[in-house]
């Protein structure tokens, strides 16, 4: 018996295996020889054969043209993109006998797109092409296609256009004898004769019936449905008669806040903003609030994404506001770089805590770094409560450089805000201090540092139709501040500032913009030929009364010019003349700007590219007598930007007698 050692006893299965094997690969080898060689010989033969070329297909072309002789360009465009026939141009198997099958069936199809556009009455003649009846289709010549069969031409006389001569919306449910609906009717009603006096379209139609419906599903009728509508067309008299039947269904009222993803932060806190949108159980159904309360809950700061919406799935009237969140991390920084033409770069440094430890405020820390302002702030505010009142404080130090003066100021701040429906009000009390070294002056003669605590309230109303992009609304805000100065001087001050903003659309709904075949018009927009844009007024005054001893520090003092005041002028650059010739702050200020904001493109819609000419004013003195304006003209480019306008504006100070870039990005107020 034999052994082998180690890796060689498994040697001798792997021999015996091959030996086997062996005879039969050279059986294979064999027998596959001469099938080869014949293989080879005959693609040597062949080689010198020439090879028929491959049968190529050509693309496929219009199997027949359409001319359309109907008058006006927008018409005829229409009537090419939607007439059934031009379905099958493309279609390479097409014979003539089926071209002329759907040639009889032309005119009747042509007159049904007419009547969309409101002409009911309209001549349409179909010719077909020349010879088609002999025309033959080849689809079985792959090498040229199929031969064309001709050019069909359609004449269209569309005949008087029929015009809407009333729109009627009725009602069923309870909103036809709520008194408490009456507005609701009223409004539905008025949007939806918005058409009348208009020729009729069949996207009229459907846009008026859209917006009744969703009119009425936006207060108190969720549920709410077209029960039925109607176009009454008298054909001899071209006038149409239009009635809309809608059907509110029971009021549906709001429930209980359901708040889903609250783990870091406590669901009171959501719940609270949303009753403070007005969302109160009982209260009336209301989309425009629940769109109110997810913008709140969003801008809280707490929260990344937010969907408000109700639970219209319930059996009973009651629906619940459901309240989906995904919330912010605990702690967020954020760099951030930028600038402007009134200070060159910016670098700033942001960091948040949605939670301080202890106490649970929400806490807002910045440095930010410019070429000639350096600030340094932290703004600290509580939960709001049930009122939507929360506790602030704040603190900053400031340094700013305006030529041989720089101003270091330090301010605290501590009170009560309320971020209501409609006005937003703060409480506070607020320490200033203020000084101002000169380069221009010695040290013996510098001012002392000057301060004052006072205590103040502000009041905000913002009543804009878009809080990024306003077309029409105003905003006002007003500052009220009554206080003392401290050190070695002590004397009372009043100190009040306002500000006022208006945005009025120029133009009027005279007529609905002219129609796109095919498409709704806007009916609550002005025309093409009126579209102008809208004017923007901007006015703002302010006065401290003390004194003329008191030492005001000069943070509580005003002063104007630059990107966002009065272009054509630096920063800072309009106020009262220093000892040392130098600008400074005064007691008085009055500014006011009006300013024309009118699209570049798309002129009947608001465009992304819009110019702007504009007039600024502004005046700073310490007594209201000596108030001299100064006054800037100009214009500029706005971009609309995903973030907000973005406005580059070339200015010419009438007074300092030169021009002047200014770079602004967003809008606020």
């Amino acid at each position: 018996m034999l052994s082998f050692p180690g890796r060689a006893r498994w040697a001798w299965p792997l021999l015996l295996c091959a030996s086997l094997l062996w005879p039969l690969a050279s059986r294979a080898q064999e027998a596959a020889a001469p099938g080869a060689a014949s293989a080879t010989a005959q693609d040597d033969a062949d080689a010198d054969v020439p090879r028929a070329p491959r049968e190529t297909r050509t693309p496929a072309g219009a199997r027949f043209e359409i001319d359309v002789q109907a008058p006006g360009e927008a018409l005829r465009d229409f009537l090419l993109r939607h007439m059934e026939v031009q379905r099958y141009r493309e279609l390479r198997s097409l014979e003539a006998s089926e071209l002329n099958r759907l040639l009889i069936q032309a005119p009747a199809n042509v007159r049904e797109l007419l009547a969309t556009l409101g002409h009911f009455s309209p001549t349409v003649e179909v010719i077909p092409p020349p010879g088609l009846g002999e025309a033959v289709a080849r689809n079985d010549d792959r090498t040229s296609g199929p031969a064309s069969l001709g050019t069909i031409t359609v004449r269209v006389d569309p005949g008087p256009v029929t015009q809407v001569a009333s729109v009627s919306v009725s009602f069923v449910g309870d909103i036809a004898t709520a008194p408490e609906a009456q507005a609701q009717r009223a409004d539905i009603q008025r949007e939806a004769g918005l058409i009348a006096g208009l020729p009729f379209s069949q996207a009229d139609w459907d846009r008026a019936k859209t917006a009744a419906l969703r009119r009425l599903i936006a207060q108190r009728y969720p549920l709410g449905r077209m029960q039925n509508s109607l176009a009454d067309i008298d054909s001899q008299a071209h006038q149409a008669r239009l009635y809309i039947e809608l059907d509110s269904g029971k009021p549906m009222r709001m429930g209980e806040v359901v708040v889903q993803g609250a783990e870091r932060y406590d669901a009171v806190t959501a719940e609270r903003l949303v009753r403070l949108s007005g969302l109160t159980p009982g209260s009336d159904y209301d989309l425009e609030k629940l769109q109110d309360a997810q913008r709140r809950i969003a801008e809280s700061g707490y929260y990344d994404s937010v969907f408000v919406y109700a639970e219209t799935s319930t059996d009973g009237q009651t629906l619940p506001v459901m309240v989906q969140l995904r919330e912010s991390k605990r702690q967020k920084v954020v760099i951030g770089i930028g600038g402007s033409t009134d200070n060159g770069a910016r670098l700033s440094l942001e960091h948040t805590h949605n939670s301080v430890p202890g106490i649970g405020w929400r806490a807002v820390s910045k440095l930010q770094l410019e070429r000639d302002d350096q600030l340094a702030s932290t703004d600290w505010s509580s939960i709001p409560n049930d009122d939507g009142w929360r506790k602030i404080a704040g603190a900053q130090l400031a340094r700013q450089l305006d030529d041989f003066t720089t101003t270091s100021s330090q301010r605290l701040r501590a009170g009560q805000t309320q971020l209501g429906v409609e006005y937003d009000r703060s409480f506070y009390l607020q320490y200033d201090r203020a000084h101002v070294r000169s380069s221009l002056l010695s040290a013996a003669a510098q001012e002392e540092a000057k301060s004052a605590i006072s205590a103040n309230y502000a009041w905000t109303r913002r009543r804009f139709d878009d809080m990024v992009f306003p077309n029409r609304g105003y905003g006002l805000a007003v500052e009220l501040g009554v206080g003392y100065t401290l050190g070695g001087t002590r004397l009372p001050f009043a100190r009040t500032h306002a500000r006022w903003l208006t945005y009025w659309p120029l133009g009027a709904i005279a007529r609905a913009a002219d129609p796109v075949p095919g498409q709704p018009r806007d009916v609550t927009t002005p025309s093409r030929r009126t579209q102008l844009g809208r004017l923007a007024l901007r006015v703002e005054g302010g006065a401290v009364l003390a004194r003329e001893s008191a030492p005001i520090p000069d943070t509580q003092l005003f002063i104007t010019g630059g990107d966002n005041t009065v272009r054509g002028y630096g920063l800072r650059d309009i106020g009262v003349p220093r000892a040392d010739g130098t600008i400074g702050p005064g007691r008085y200020k009055g500014v006011v700007s009006l300013e024309w904001q009118r699209p570049i493109f798309n002129a009947d819609q608001r465009s992304n590219w819009e110019n702007v000419l504009f007039i600024d004013g502004g005046a700073i003195a310490n007594k209201a007598g000596d108030l001299k304006p100064v006054w800037g003209v100009g214009t500029g480019i706005r971009y609309n930007s995903p973030v907000g306008p973005l406005q580059l504006d070339l200015a010419y100070g009438l007074e300092v007698r030169r021009f002047r870039i200014h770079l602004n990005v967003g809008f606020t107020f």
